[in-house]
């Protein structure tokens, strides 16, 4: 295993150590439908996790909503007159909804009305993205957020709470609890590099590969990775399967791809991240796992707070450790900020939220994680599609699996499935499973029973079979 950075594996599911705190990048639930995902793991620490309780909220207009939905709650805070035009709104949508929408906005308005889309949605959604609702496809919604409907989320404030009778009867984006490893979600990947190891595997770390390139007449990869010092190395393999981004591995590969299908890598874009952790006295300000920031006046998209997530998480429990997330582009000035300034950013803007004092602050450092969402603007589906096709046609034995390996913005459950069943195949030395129908069907991502599916061969989820040429 070929690892890019020199201290975490994991890539955006490590937990970064600073001064004893630790903290996720992005939260990350362990929660899937399928029982291969969650038999796996527990198999890998069968006594390291924790069972958490789900709480999140959203921040607007200085006001903190209960998020999933409260009716009343909602209704109170909002106002009358506000609710009043929301729910015409809503109805509005469910008599004259937008036919066939493509973005975001189409969507969203269609499923909860357009005044409820600008409240809820609209900010926080173009935060992350960088980009106008109108000109994200529709497609992130439908894998987001398919199962949540206004109806819905209504009838889960307002109705007594049924024991549900497995952990995945409920919408994802509205489940109450979910695992979580007592130190951060690294532990679980740290503890795969340990096993891989164990069994005699390499995981050689701080080796970025800048080139593969296949002989067709051996059937033989060759993988070039670079060290820190500038060191190049070599590996041969029967089999190579890439996590890494999709545009960078179609434009690595030798022998160089088709022209279009090279165009098409270089015009895959992603978003990129920086989490800004504030170590702060802890003053029970508050509890959730984290909060949507929707106040367009202030830049942060996200706060957790990571002492929800695991105690275990937090050395001192007279402190607690707050991470700002900030959505940007490498080549904005936020990415390029100095860690001081972010911090002193980060300490501005805790205050206009209401949950911390400047003068509470007592440390802070700065995580910038290039790449971690995949964009999904218009042309990505075709692109991704004309990449992966010449791929797959000239380098059979070239495995592409997780997020950013599939340009496709998976879940960590669904982006261990791609991987398990990549596996399966080359065990079968044939392409039995097709791992880019994972989540491609969007009620499999929001519906649907925790561990329900008992083998991949009967995942609903996705593995559909490929039939032998």
């Amino acid at each position: 295993m070929l690892e890019a950075d020199p201290e975490y594996v994991g890539g955006i599911s490590r937990t970064v150590k600073y001064k004893g705190f630790r903290f996720d990048i992005g939260g990350h639930r362990f929660f899937s439908k399928s029982k291969e995902v969650e038999d796996f793991w527990t198999e890998i620490l069968p006594n390291d996790m924790l069972n958490r309780p789900r709480s999140s909220r959203i921040f607007y207009r200085g006001k903190f909503f209960s998020y999933p939905l409260k009716a009343f709650e909602a209704l109170f805070k909002l106002g009358v007159a506000e609710s009043v035009l929301c729910m015409l709104s809503y109805s509005k949508a469910q008599v004259m909804p937008v036919r066939d929408p493509k973005n975001f906005e189409d969507w969203v308005s269609n499923k909860f009305g357009k005044r409820l889309f600008s409240i809820f949605f609209k900010t926080y959604t173009e935060k992350v993205w960088g980009m106008n609702c109108k000109d994200i496809s529709a497609d992130w919604a439908a894998q987001r957020i398919k199962g949540l409907s206004l109806a819905s989320a209504i009838k889960n404030a307002v109705l007594p709470k049924r024991k549900p009778k497995n952990r995945g009867e409920v919408i994802k984006t509205l489940i109450d609890t979910f695992r979580y490893p007592r130190l951060g979600p690294g532990m679980m990947w740290e503890v795969c590099a340990e096993k891989i190891k164990a069994m005699g595997g390499n995981v050689l770390m701080g080796r970025k590969v800048t080139g593969c390139h296949w002989n067709n007449d051996e059937k033989i990869w060759t993988v070039t990775s670079r060290d820190a010092d500038g060191n190049e190395s070599k590996i041969q393999a029967e089999h190579v399967i890439s996590s890494a981004p999709l545009r960078e591995l179609g434009m690595s590969l030798t022998p160089k791809l088709p022209q279009a299908a090279v165009e098409a890598a270089g015009s895959l874009k992603y978003r990129d991240f920086v989490t800004v952790a504030l170590i702060i006295k802890d003053r029970e300000q508050f509890s959730d796992n984290w909060i949507y920031i929707h106040d367009p006046n202030v830049k942060v998209g996200r706060v957790q707070n990571f002492k929800s997530w695991s105690p275990e998480l937090v050395p001192d429990p007279a402190f607690c450790c707050y991470g700002l997330e900030y959505f940007c582009f490498k080549d904005d000035g936020l990415w390029s900020s100095s860690d001081e300034n972010l911090i002193e950013l980060a300490k501005s803007e805790i205050e206009k939220i209401g949950l911390a004092k400047p003068t509470d602050v007592v440390d802070g450092c700065v995580v910038r994680q290039a790449k971690a969402y995949p964009i999904y603007d218009d042309e990505y589906a075709a692109h991704v599609t004309t990449l992966r096709t010449e791929i797959e046609r000239h380098f059979p034995t070239m495995h592409m699996v997780g997020r950013n390996g599939m340009h496709k913005y998976n879940n960590q459950d669904h982006a261990m499935m791609t991987a398990m069943l990549c596996a399966e195949n080359i065990l079968a030395d044939e392409r039995i499973y097709d791992v880019w129908q994972v989540n491609e069907d969007a009620d499999y991502h929001e519906e649907g029973n925790a561990g329900e599916q008992s083998s991949v061969s009967g995942l609903r989820s996705v593995p559909k079979q490929v039939l032998s040429s």
